[in-house]
């Protein structure tokens, strides 16, 4: 029977990039949505950036920029970085979305027709630097119950406790370190009490949740009464006004998983589809994929508004818990924080993270820790040495004459792999992709150990075993195209890849049942290359884009001449003599290089770089792009915050040490003296230079 399935992943927070952790989900989810569409199954995988809060703001003002402008550039980063690591979603919107103001709106409604909502004055975290009132996530202090150093305001990973940010020991602000203030706020509640006995009911009976995840709501929430969810913030606030509550605005995690039927709403409009038919009707499952740290939103907060809405409830609440390095949490200063970014730019393929994920993600909410030496291993042995292995040697003897016109006897191994299709596809049926992949992994063994049996390469040396020949590489090619259909949903670039190779798909499940016979075998190209150390240990290095201002570092200027217009010429010469005029070129030559004014929003020091500033441009729109100038012994990096240069905007991505360069700042000078090139007044950031 043909299922209908609407899969989620949480949405990534619009304040900053991709990284590692963030891929554990969303390659945890798309594999789930690639195999349900592999079973034929009618899916649909829906996405979005989360857009509001106190810290876009905060940011877009650091910045130099409008909220709107910043989170269109954090856009079209991450749907980059997504489609890069192969994520199949039906659709990508955001929460600042028409759509979504909308349905929240509507659910908004039920809440306040359920007299569900009421107003109170509480005493909230404030913070005096910024002038704003702080969310709970963005307060950190000890946890009240057990000690534990910089938890959240909302809960403690370490004991798992909850409590009120007020309650918090030692806070201070994420955004400005400063020891936050109580002051108090309006506010308005919704009322979850009411709610308890459904509440309980779904979480405990509809089979949704993990058992872990049932347990810990049981012991940690539903054995007392409900507190009221705070769902407002006063302005300052980038997101949605409430309606009927002027100068108060939803609270992010109000809007922010409504994001979800938002995007469908988007994904319907433009596929002709009915929004009704997805979130309202009872055959469709909806599915979510999300980090442990979210769990009580996603299994308490949101089931409510979606019963109070009229809409169906998840069927599924796929949990899964936080990725480590080594064994330890990613961190910044200790260089295990990497984002897709840093590993693409390190020459790695996707495809062997979502290899490597796989073979260690279960149903259950155990952490996943990325060791590199085992990260190079698994995927040199895994995928090159026992699945690409098995085209590499065979594909080249059957170019000239394609598989056999009939399947030849291989002693049961093909009907053994077909076999296994249950087997595999309840283990991702239930998200225990290591057991999948183990499986498959049986299957890549057993047909390597028949080519090293029957050793194709020796029988090419002897013309009388051509037919012999042919009928060992189909067979190997049929064992090497089931393994690879098996693992389509994690490995879809290799798929395509294989399917080119064959001439035969690999994106239904069925065809693991029917050999390959008489089809032709394109030549044979590279699929997959082994994982070098170094490359693993360079997505290590930071990979802020920048670029070399093309002077050197300045020494102290020399003191200004003085005297008649004829000594600045005698100057002029001299810098001539020095610096000679480069060669003729042509006005289209020097139009080929596009100068632009820019803002610099944000300068530091270079850690362990002599001469070299950080410096953050923004060209007014779109996105910022980071420079590395060789100013650092003429200018300090407070000088330089607001003011306008010119830069090369167009000048070829380069590979540098400290990271990708993106552009050049323009300055002149000799002899190690450097001076910033500065527009007149009026100039605007983004116009360009004629």
């Amino acid at each position: 029977m043909t299922r209908q399935i609407l899969v989620t992943s949480a949405l990534p927070y619009a304040n900053g990039p991709i990284h590692l952790g963030h891929l554990v989900e969303y390659i945890q989810t798309d594999v789930f949505a690639r195999f349900q569409r592999l079973r034929g199954h009618r899916v649909a995988y829906l996405c979005a950036d989360d857009t509001h809060g106190t810290a876009i703001m905060i940011r877009a003002q650091k910045e130099g920029r409008t909220p709107e402008q910043l989170i269109a550039d954090m856009a079209v980063q991450h749907q980059r970085d997504f489609a890069a690591f192969g994520m199949s979603f039906d659709h990508y919107g955001s929460t600042n979305s028409p759509a979504n103001l909308a349905i929240a709106t509507g659910i908004w409604q039920q809440l306040r027709q359920r007299q569900l909502v009421v107003e109170r004055s509480v005493e909230r975290l404030y913070d005096p630097v910024q002038k704003t009132f702080l969310a709970d996530r963005f307060v950190v202090g000890t946890c009240p119950r057990c000690g534990a150093a910089d938890q959240y305001g909302d809960s403690c990973e370490k004991c798992g406790s909850t409590y009120p940010a007020t309650e918090l020991k030692n806070p201070r602000s994420v955004h400005s370190g400063a020891a936050p203030e109580l002051r108090p706020s309006t506010q308005l509640f919704v009322r979850l009490e009411p709610l308890q006995p459904f509440l309980r009911e779904w979480t405990q009976a509809s089979g949704a949740l993990q058992g872990e995840v049932a347990n810990y709501l049981a012991g940690h929430f539903l054995d007392k009464p409900l507190q009221d969810w705070d769902v407002s913030r006063p302005a300052p606030y980038f997101g949605f006004e409430i309606p009927d509550a002027k100068g108060q605005y939803w609270y992010v995690w109000f809007d922010a998983p409504i994001g979800y039927i938002a995007a469908t709403k988007e994904w319907c409009d433009r596929t002709g589809q009915s929004l009704d038919g997805w979130w309202k009707n009872p055959q469709c499952e909806v599915v979510h994929f999300l980090g442990k740290d979210i769990t009580y939103f996603h299994t308490l907060f949101w089931p409510a508004l979606l019963h109070v809405g009229g809409y169906q409830l998840p069927r599924r609440v796929q949990i899964h818990g936080f990725l480590l390095v080594n064994g330890e949490k990613m961190s910044k200063s200790k260089g295990t924080f990497v984002t897709a970014q840093q590993y693409l730019d390190a020459g790695l393929d996707p495809d062997c993270l979502r290899y490597y994920y796989a073979s260690k993600l279960s149903s259950k909410i155990d952490d996943l820790d990325f060791r590199t030496d085992e990260f190079v291993g698994k995927v040199n042995s895994d995928l090159v040495g026992r699945v690409v292995n098995l085209a590499s040697r065979s594909a080249r003897f059957v170019e000239a004459t394609g598989l056999a016109t009939r399947y030849p006897d291989d002693g049961g191994l093909f009907a053994h792999a077909a076999g296994m299709r249950d087997a595999i596809a309840a283990a991702y049926e239930a998200c225990d992709y290591r057991e999948a992949v183990r499986l498959a992994m049986t299957l890549a063994d057993a047909a390597n150990e028949y080519v090293e049996q029957k050793a194709p390469w020796t029988m090419k040396k002897d013309p009388a075993r051509a037919a012999e020949l042919q009928d060992v590489c189909t067979v190997v090619l049929n064992l090497f195209h089931q393994i690879v259909v098996y693992l389509q949903p994690v490995l879809p670039s290799l798929a395509a890849k294989a399917a080119k190779l064959l001439g035969s798909s690999c994106d239904r499940w069925d065809l693991v049942e029917r050999p390959l016979v008489g089809t032709k075998v394109a030549p044979f190209e590279h699929m997959m290359a082994r994982v070098e150390p170094a490359k693993v240990a360079a997505m290590f290095v930071p990979a802020t884009a920048v670029a070399e201002a093309p002077a050197p570092a300045a020494k102290a200027p020399a003191a200004p001449a003085t005297g008649p217009a004829a000594a600045g010429a005698a100057d002029a010469v001299d810098t001539l003599a020095k610096e000679p005029l480069a060669g003729e070129i042509t006005i289209d030559d020097f139009q080929k290089v596009d100068l632009r004014i820019a803002k610099v929003v944000a300068a530091e020091a270079v850690p362990d770089a002599k001469k070299l500033l950080r410096l953050t441009l923004s060209l007014g729109s779109g996105p910022t792009r980071n420079v590395f100038a060789g100013i650092k012994g003429a200018y300090e990096p407070e000088q330089l915050v607001g003011r306008l240069v010119v830069m090369v905007a167009n000048l070829a991505p380069r590979k540098m040490k400290f990271g990708l360069s993106e552009g050049m700042v323009v300055a002149a000078g000799t002899d190690g003296e450097v001076f910033l090139l500065s527009p007149d007044q009026g100039a605007k950031p983004g116009q360009r230079l004629h």
